[in-house]
């Protein structure tokens, strides 16, 4: 048995800074993105996890949403340092988290699990390999970053 860890995602604001003049940039000047550039939305956040330790392997997500709403993640095969963030370094499935108007706060929210379980696969693999990795996290129906606490948790390999 190994011992938990609980990462939790914070907000890359250096990162959404040059996202976000990088469209008022664009749309002052009336040019269009480049080809498979992806721009950031109002609703939409760039996050990151830092692994100080690789050999970890995934137990479960920590997702609690107060009110309703939905809450989306994508996680991202780049390096910002390196590449624009581009539509085609976004891997798929996507996590999505809800509440729907008229669910009580104290069921558990619902997802896709299917997708959930790969998107876990997913970071559980890249966890082995990246110091770091990012996602793009998009709240919607109501949801915002304020309603929204969201963690993984790790359990160390021996």
């Amino acid at each position: 048995m190994g011992s938990e860890t609980e990462l939790s995602f914070s907000k890359d604001l250096q990162l959404l800074e040059v996202k976000s003049l990088r469209g008022q940039s664009l749309q002052q000047k009336g040019q269009k993105r480049q080809h498979g550039e992806r721009l950031l939305l109002p609703h939409e956040s760039v996050y990151q996890l830092d692994f100080s330790q690789q050999d970890r392997s995934f137990s479960r997500w920590n997702v609690s949403l107060r009110g309703t709403g939905r809450f989306t993640g994508i996680c991202q095969l780049w390096t910002p340092n390196l590449t624009n963030l581009m539509s085609r370094q976004l891997l798929e499935p996507i996590c999505q988290f809800w509440r729907n108007a008229g669910d009580p706060e104290d069921l558990p929210l619902k997802c896709l699990e299917a997708d959930i379980q790969e998107f876990r696969e997913r970071i559980a693999e890249l966890a082995k390999v990246r110091k770091v990795m990012y996602f793009l996290f998009a709240f919607k129906e109501g949801a915002t970053k304020e309603k929204i606490s969201c963690s993984l948790s790790f359990n160390k390999n021996h």
